[in-house]
């Protein structure tokens, strides 16, 4: 428990959301402050790290009293413990235990009427799956009901019936983007929706630009080291990267910023920017934002003629602020959003695993520039409804929390 997050009566709110990382990964702290501003419900967030939660955007909502934050619980890691609990695991075959132990506060006396997985891209990832199962599962198992929020899942991925039946758990499923709800409506879920990630509706916080950010003419750069992970040449992408820097240096007027959107130790985008930075430092066009929290972020990103982002939420950002981007991604989560938004991907987006020249990425850039207007008129012309349509999600989930369960066609009737 950490300082603001007991209720009055120390009970678990009502709705309660699980899979939160941590706000290290600004793009978690974006679902979670975006969500808990739809719902007239106090919340409760689950977190793997709930002092890093403290130190930015998540404080003001529990300051205000619409959200608590309870930290996980894990075993000390000594090998008694994990002996004597893997072993009572063997005989009894409990293995809920590990969940009702993680996520301990959801499972006493007074448990939540809603229990919301919100990392959305977690099916995306081969060895997050079984416990994303187990959750839910568990969750079930003490009757509470369960949401599955703001998801991208691997299409292939459904042809596993142990996946099919899990996802038949949910009561409830909110899909982000159009390929993940193609792929689900094929199972018959009864309570499926399309609607964009809830931090298309995120305020972004004006900012004072740094020394060397020209506004209206900085181009943005976000890199991952995730993305590097993915990629099928090693090295491949940090080459693409310094190719399209050494471009713009050359060829355009443009300043350029990088910005760190996850600053985990174990995850940090400062580090592969850092060697960008350092690389080109002494040109004088090129800066380094600093960590900031995920409205801060937004601001400067808004501030940006175009945005070439690995992370989700970075991009997510800079298309809700009208800035034509280009992702650099690594799962069907950022083709589905390129495809709702502009019909198609091609131009778009770049999977990372299909960089083979190092100037892949120039050519990317090239013909965003070239259709900078186009790109530009239509975000303006949907971004909009798409803010609006992400809003829907708070109606839902109330919805689901009173027992008065709609299904797609009912709920846009009932608006």
């Amino acid at each position: 428990m950490t300082k603001g997050a007991m209720t009055e009566a120390g009970k678990m709110k009502e709705i309660v959301l699980y899979m939160h990382a941590g706000s290290g990964n600004h793009g978690c702290e974006a679902i979670v402050n975006s969500i808990v501003r739809m719902l007239s419900s106090p919340v409760s967030v689950l977190s793997v790290n709930a002092e890093e939660d403290l130190g930015y955007s998540l404080k003001a909502l529990c300051d205000e009293g619409s959200l608590e934050i309870w930290q996980e619980r894990h075993f000390k890691r000594y090998r008694p413990v994990h002996i004597l609990y893997y072993l009572y695991r063997k005989i009894t075959g409990d293995r809920e235990s590990f969940i009702r132990y993680r996520y301990h506060k959801a499972f006493e006396k007074e448990k939540p009427a809603l229990a919301i997985s919100i990392g959305g891209d977690n099916y995306c990832y081969d060895n997050m799956v079984d416990d994303l199962v187990l959750m839910n599962k568990t969750f079930n198992s003490a009757g509470i009901k369960t949401i599955l929020l703001g998801c991208s899942v691997e299409p292939d991925l459904l042809k596993n019936p142990a996946i099919i039946a899990d996802m038949h758990r949910y009561d409830t499923i909110i899909a982000r983007e159009s390929i993940t709800y193609e792929a689900l409506g094929k199972i018959g879920h009864p309570r499926l929706f399309l609607l964009p990630d809830p931090a298309f509706s995120l305020a972004k916080k004006e900012m004072a630009l740094p020394e060397g950010f020209a506004p209206a003419n900085t181009i943005g750069l976000n890199l991952s080291p995730l993305a590097t992970d993915n990629e099928q040449e090693a090295g491949i992408t940090m080459a693409s990267y310094k190719a399209l820097i050494q471009f713009i240096i050359e060829k355009t007027d443009m300043q350029i910023a990088l910005i760190p959107h996850v600053v985990w130790k174990r995850n940090d985008d400062r580090l592969p920017l850092r060697e960008l930075y350092e690389a080109f430092q002494n040109t004088g066009r090129i800066i380094m934002i600093h960590d900031a929290d995920c409205s801060e972020l937004k601001g400067y990103i808004a501030s940006l003629r175009f945005f070439i982002g690995a992370r989700t939420h970075a991009t997510i950002a800079a298309y809700s602020s009208f800035v034509p981007t280009v992702v650099v991604g690594y799962s069907v989560k950022a083709r589905g959003i390129a495809v709702d938004l502009f019909g198609t991907d091609e131009n778009y987006v770049i999977p990372v695993q299909t960089l083979g020249e190092a100037d892949d990425l120039v050519k990317a850039f090239s013909w965003l520039w070239e259709h900078e207007s186009e790109v530009k008129a239509k975000l303006h012309e949907i971004i909009p409804g798409y803010r609006e349509r992400a809003k829907e999600i708070g109606g839902i989930i109330e919805n689901a929390r009173t027992q008065n369960l709609l299904t797609e066609n009912d709920y846009e009737q009932s608006k």
